[in-house]
């Protein structure tokens, strides 16, 4: 990876670690900004991590611009000797693929989509070479996801699959962006799955919806009274599939303060995952299970 820092006007510098998502370009920008934060520099006002990147905001009052950019440069060098290991969760969340809410959005967009004679999964499942719906689904919820931000609407994960690159699922965005998802969609561009946290514009292909709320500033949902953003930065999302009778229950549930999502504690080290993919996913569900 080849590290480029720039400037962003006056208070800003943003760096990338690739041109391409990668868990290596995540962990490096998680390693850099942890020391960052740890160092305490006296002007810094902000950090922003977002997938394999991150963006400092910082007074130049307090900080000229070259002595900042000589620290983080000088806290890469000892990031790039850092563990790659992190302690996060692994969490459950259900989702009802085809629902009725995503299908009747979808149809009423058809012409702004690459293909108005298909769904949005059935355009996925012929780009990513699966005959049928059903094997796409799949594969869309049969291994294991990591969030590699949240953030661009309050409270929405960009989640990246965890398995090779060659089975990563890659569906592109609609031609032109819509201006209706509904709230809590589960959706597709490029090589990031998302889920949309409130409803509004969007672009992502869309695959199903989930009862399960991520976000809510009232904080009156009983897990997420703490704080109003379920997802974190590294944590690891299995879908579940359910049909409409589990999606009531769990709406109904939720409304009455029932609901909680199935969440475990997990170490992921990418060194490991690297040397044994399929193995670190079996191990990852078998903790999800507790088996």
């Amino acid at each position: 990876m080849q590290t480029r820092y720039s400037y962003g006007g006056d208070e800003h510098i943003f760096v990338e670690m690739d041109e391409e998502m990668s868990l290596e370009a995540f962990f490096k920008s998680m390693s850099i900004t942890n020391a960052v934060r740890a160092a305490h520099i006296d002007g810094i006002t902000e950090i922003c991590p977002a997938n394999g990147s991150f963006q400092i905001k910082f007074d130049p009052d307090r900080i000229a611009p070259d002595v900042l950019m000589s620290r983080l440069q000088s806290l890469e060098q000892a990031a790039n000797k850092a563990e790659k290991r992190l302690e996060t969760r692994i969490v459950e969340v259900p989702v009802f693929y085809r629902d009725p809410w995503t299908t009747e959005t979808l149809m009423r967009f058809r012409e702004r989509h690459q293909d108005p004679q298909s769904t949005d999964l059935e355009y996925a499942a012929r780009m990513n070479g699966y005959d049928t719906v059903e094997q796409f689904i799949h594969a869309h919820h049969a291994s294991p996801w990591f969030v590699s931000m949240v953030g661009f609407v309050a409270g929405l994960p960009f989640l990246y699959q965890l398995v090779e690159r060659s089975r990563q699922i890659q569906v592109p965005k609609y031609l032109r962006p819509r201006t209706d998802t509904p709230k809590h969609t589960i959706g597709h561009g490029g090589c990031f799955g998302c889920v949309y946290s409130v409803r509004g514009a969007g672009g992502y292909q869309m695959f199903g919806i989930t009862p399960m709320p991520i976000y809510d500033p009232t904080q009156k949902v009983s897990y997420l009274r703490e704080f109003m953003v379920f997802f974190r930065p590294g944590d690891i999302v299995k879908w579940k599939p359910i049909d409409r009778e589990e999606y009531d229950a769990i709406t109904a549930d939720v409304a009455a303060n029932r609901y909680e999502p199935r969440i475990r504690k997990v170490t992921f080290d990418l060194d490991s995952f690297n040397a044994d993919i399929d193995g670190t996913n079996q191990r990852l569900m078998e903790t999800l299970h507790g088996v």
